[in-house]
């Protein structure tokens, strides 16, 4: 089974996949992997932001987590998935794939992001930021976990009610 969170940077879906994880963790002795897109881009050694460059991490991370599913391993996987083609593939070549995008406003977004990453990017300091210049397509998620509020409430009650749709499948 392969849990992807979608989201921008700063929506939490690292956050919340890692609370995700604790969670399946009780409902299941089997091995579970999170993986992360940046985690992957330092791994993979792929410093490029371009859209060449994420499309590649969105490939190593697609390809990767079938492979690791087909081992019957669970993988949570949290991304910023900007790719419609990438998250297409999932769905046809991933047998048990679930998708969760983590959805936060745009001005929300920039009030939590710490690295000021946006804040660069709209002052036209830096280039290669999704939401900015590159387009972040909204995905047609499985499930959209808003996550404008307070993670420790609101996120919790949706973590729960995704728990239970997917508990079959694991």
């Amino acid at each position: 089974m392969v849990i992807w969170f979608i989201g921008m940077s700063a929506s939490g879906k690292t956050t919340i996949s890692k609370k995700f994880i604790s969670m399946l963790k009780r409902h299941t002795n089997k091995q579970i992997y999170h993986l992360d897109g940046d985690n992957i881009r330092f791994l993979f050694n792929n410093s490029d932001y371009s859209i060449h460059g994420r499309e590649l991490n969105a490939k190593i991370l697609s390809e990767l987590s079938k492979f690791l599913e087909s081992d019957k391993v669970i993988i949570v996987a949290s991304v910023l998935s900007i790719f419609p083609l990438w998250q297409k593939w999932n769905r046809e070549n991933i047998k048990n794939y679930f998708e969760i995008y983590v959805k936060v406003d745009f001005d929300k977004l920039i009030e939590r992001e710490v690295k000021g990453i946006y804040k660069e990017a709209l002052n036209g300091t830096r280039k290669d930021v999704v939401g900015v210049d590159i387009p972040f397509p909204e995905p047609k998620s499985d499930y959209i976990l808003d996550n404008n509020g307070n993670i420790e409430n609101d996120v919790d009650v949706q973590l729960n009610y995704i728990l239970n749709i997917i508990k079959n499948n694991f």
